[in-house]
């Protein structure tokens, strides 16, 4: 009978050509594999020499990959190999509270391996509306391409700061709240109703995703569109 490990090959399938075709690398989502698909696909980047991101890790695959090397950061559930690319540009990302950091350690952790500059400013929301304004203040006088912010609740953050910013707002929902915030549902709904134009509101949770918009952002505002190709 065939173990494991010898499937494994047919199983994983890299897409190493990614950047060149979209412009970002290909990260991997950890949720539902396996660790032993987790490593396979670490030491075959690896030995490729190839940057890479993995998110959504569980303490195991964190510890095996540590073991290779990689730089992991438990808060946000990711572990990186090198970075992808060099000062791409910056982006501001800020969230409303401390329960809302994990997202925005993501967002970071993604935004800085596609070789965004960033400036965090967490614990912001309106529950002490001015904590923001130094915040806005630093946005404004930096050379600043897109700001994510990231709020669960009533998610009301990120229509303040469009309200104040000439930027793209990236808004970020979280599973943060309670009973009736159906896990960030209730906070998505109230994000698509912006009243402030200039915000784009991706799915709960989803700093990964938030980041990748803003490198995005950055490549066509600092003309490196095409640098990959």
């Amino acid at each position: 009978m065939k173990k494991f490990e010898d499937y494994l090959d047919k199983l994983v399938k890299l897409d190493l050509e990614r950047e060149k075709r979209a412009g970002k690398p290909e990260a991997i989502f950890g949720e539902g594999k396996s660790t032993e698909i987790i490593v396979k696909i670490a030491e075959e980047y690896r030995e490729k020499g190839k940057p890479v991101l993995f998110t959504r890790l569980n303490k195991e695959q964190m510890l095996e990959l540590k073991k290779l090397g990689a730089e992991v950061n438990e808060m946000a559930r990711t572990a990186t190999f090198g970075r992808a690319n060099e000062k791409t540009g910056k982006v501001a990302i800020l969230t409303a509270g401390t329960a809302d950091v994990a997202v925005a350690e993501e967002a970071r952790v993604t935004a800085e391996f596609l070789g965004l500059e960033t400036l965090t400013f967490y614990d912001v929301g309106v529950a002490g509306l001015h904590r923001v304004i130094e915040p806005v203040r630093a946005i404004m006088n930096s050379d600043v391409d897109s700001v994510i912010v990231i709020a669960g609740m009533e998610g009301a953050l990120p229509s303040i700061v469009a309200s104040l910013v000439d930027l793209p707002v990236i808004a970020v929902p979280t599973s943060i709240g309670y009973g009736v915030h159906l896990k960030g549902i209730s906070t998505l709904f109230a994000m698509l109703q912006s009243c402030p134009s200039g915000v784009a509101v991706v799915n709960v949770d989803n700093g990964f995703g938030a980041a990748v918009f803003a490198y995005l952002i950055s490549r066509v505002a600092r003309g490196k569109r095409w640098s990959s190709r």
